[in-house]
């Protein structure tokens, strides 16, 4: 459904996006993440057709949008940046007058879509008088029109509270699953590209950096944590024999060598007399991911703010 094939741009004397190319299958939930500055914005205006590359090609739904741009976003539907609306008017009005840029929609449809995305009861009322996430609906609603086969939301949470947050999750994943829809998503929500995603790409300063699955970043091999009363004196025979690398007694975790596999490491512990509680494989979760990721790509330097500054627009 999307193909980056080595795109660039460049603003002046600033590289934006460098050598980007990425591929987004038909019927997948896709993740983009990165930090302030990153090149996503930048990323998703080339895939609008909004920002013209400076190099690469880009092909969304089967057309390259450089040369054959209606074709191209025919059956896309996008949330971009901040999405505007006529605040005098009602939500029904807006999504009529905003279908008939591109091609009408039935009143059937509207309503349809009204009730997807559960404004109905409200369509009627002012968009001034609209919170927050009855204004994300509304947006989301708008990518609806066109009846679209790719959606492309950039930030669909931002600024919704909690209970926003978790409706607007489902209804996505409602959408992916009774549409069928593929579904490019932008967040700094890690929590929730880690709950809808299926694979992910992380860019660093217009660079892709990171591109895999979910289960990718949460796997480390090499990470166990051990329960045993003894842990130094363990950790300490491991290390002599080869097993591990090194230990963190805060945790009790070992850092096994390679090709090193858990049930070795208890059968040596067990002849040697140490009493093994447990021992389990550490997983990581997307945040703890991308933050090492971030702090690699800065030369292990975290940014002032500490980690809740990271994962920005």
């Amino acid at each position: 459904m999307i193909q980056l094939e080595h795109i660039s741009k460049r603003f002046g004397g600033r590289l934006a996006v460098q050598d980007l190319s990425l591929e987004v299958p038909r019927g997948e939930i896709y993740g983009l993440l990165g930090h302030n500055g990153a090149g996503k914005s930048t990323a998703i205006g080339i895939m609008l057709g909004q920002v013209w590359p400076s190099g690469g090609r880009v092909r969304i739904c089967g057309h390259e949008v450089t040369r054959d741009r209606g074709r191209a976003l025919s059956k896309v539907g996008a949330i971009f940046e901040s999405p505007a609306f006529y605040d005098y008017l009602s939500g029904w009005r807006n999504l009529e007058i905003l279908s008939s840029y591109t091609r009408p929609t039935p009143p059937g449809r509207i309503r349809e879509i009204i009730e997807w995305v559960g404004l109905s009861g409200r369509e009627h009322s002012k968009v001034r008088t609209y919170s927050h996430g009855m204004r994300a609906r509304l947006a989301l609603a708008q990518t609806l029109l066109p009846e679209p086969e790719l959606l492309i939301l950039d930030e669909p949470s931002d600024g919704l509270d909690p209970e926003g947050i978790h409706e607007m999750r489902q209804t996505i994943l409602r959408l992916h699953r009774e549409m069928g829809l593929t579904i490019l998503l932008s967040s700094h929500f890690l929590n929730e590209v880690e709950q809808l995603c299926g694979r992910i790409a992380v860019l660093s300063q217009g660079k892709k950096v990171f591109e895999g699955s979910l289960a990718e970043t949460r796997h480390r091999e090499s990470r166990v944590r051990l329960d045993t009363p003894d842990f130094a004196g363990a950790a300490g025979q491991l290390r002599a024999a080869g097993l591990i690398r090194d230990a963190v007694p805060e945790g009790n975790v070992l850092l096994l060598n390679g090709g090193v596999e858990t049930h070795q490491v208890v059968r040596f512990l067990v002849e040697r007399g140490f009493a093994v509680n447990g021992i389990a494989r550490e997983q990581r979760t997307l945040e703890d991911f991308y933050l090492s990721l971030m702090e690699t790509e800065r030369g292990g330097k975290r940014p002032v703010g500490g980690p809740a500054a990271w994962p920005a627009n």
